[in-house]
């Protein structure tokens, strides 16, 4: 295949992927309006007069239903696999055009960091149900797919000698993890400060009934983070190391590297928080979620706003 005909492959596979992701969020959001399936109790029942007992189940009377929920979000799980499916199919093309790893600019690092925030989110729901969350990870990575191909796109080039490094895998792709990490611990973040109020007015409808209790949402924050913090910190550590590949010194305080030790600031401060007393529920998920923020400054603010030496590339 020529060099066009795989950029129009990549681009093709991406705008797909972006459709499906699309298809997914409404069905998530179908799912979230629904509310979470219930099972409710099953009580056996004693039939038969006399002195003769059987016992039997509500469901051998009664054939099984799915309900809508449940359904929107099979359906929403199922176009989100897809959509991944498709976004790294076009991440992989779009690397084989290039010549290179795909994460030379911001273009390739956003559609690389929305491939990141999937695998992230279609990790976990293998090992717990997370329908339910669906809407609130579909929605961000759609928004850095959108952003991506209409203000961040692109032409694939050649490195600039700085980034001819085997770090820039190294340091980048712990990066892309740590991006939909944070992403993914964001939202529980925010979803648990709306779970939370709700508990303490002693008036869980709405939204928040939809939600599972406060307790777990700050459970699942806490392991995503915990997770993503050391990566974050070997990121920043490799980092280090490639600028003094690159430019003869470990550290410079150059905007980008000043809040990339921003963000692992505050994710240390959460991971502090967490274990202590008066500082758990809602203070530690706002800390969550500035950890976030920082982040976000970092990857757009930093790159799109500053002159620094990283603002030819998007990592």
């Amino acid at each position: 295949m020529t060099p066009t005909g795989l950029a129009e492959a990549s681009n093709l596979f991406i705008y797909v992927s972006m459709l499906a992701l699309l298809i997914a969020t409404i069905a998530f959001a179908g799912c979230f309006a629904a509310g979470r399936r219930r099972a409710p109790v099953q009580q056996p029942a004693l039939q038969g007069g006399g002195g003769v007992a059987v016992l039997t189940r509500p469901e051998d009377s009664a054939p099984a239903r799915i309900e809508p929920g449940r359904r929107a979000g099979n359906v929403g799980m199922s176009t989100t696999w897809l959509a991944f499916g498709l976004l790294l199919v076009g991440v992989v093309l779009r690397g084989i055009w290039a010549g290179r790893v795909p994460w030379g600019n911001m273009y390739e690092f956003s559609i690389t960091s929305a491939l990141g925030i999937l695998g992230v989110f279609l990790f976990l729901s293998t090992r717990r149900d997370l329908r339910w969350l669906g809407l609130f990870v579909t929605i961000p990575a759609l928004l850095t797919l959108g952003v991506a191909v209409t203000v961040l796109y692109t032409e694939a080039a050649q490195l600039v000698p700085a980034l001819k490094s085997a770090w820039l895998i190294i340091h980048v792709s712990a990066a892309i993890i740590c991006a939909g990490a944070f992403t993914f611990a964001a939202a529980t973040a925010m979803l648990s400060i709306v779970r939370t109020r709700a508990e303490r007015k002693g008036e869980v409808t709405g939204m928040a009934a939809r939600l599972p209790d406060a307790g777990r949402l700050e459970t699942l924050t806490y392991r995503v983070v915990a997770f993503s913090f050391p990566l974050w910190t070997f990121a920043v550590i490799a980092g280090a190391i490639w600028a003094e590949n690159a430019w003869g010194r470990y550290w410079g305080w150059d905007p980008k590297e000043t809040w990339a030790f921003i963000t692992w600031v505050v994710y240390a401060a959460y991971l502090h928080a967490r274990s202590t007393a008066g500082w758990r529920g809602n203070r530690s998920s706002w800390i969550a979620i500035a950890g976030w923020v920082a982040f976000l400054i970092n990857y757009f603010g930093v790159n799109i706003f500053v002159n620094s030496l990283h603002s030819y590339a998007g990592v």
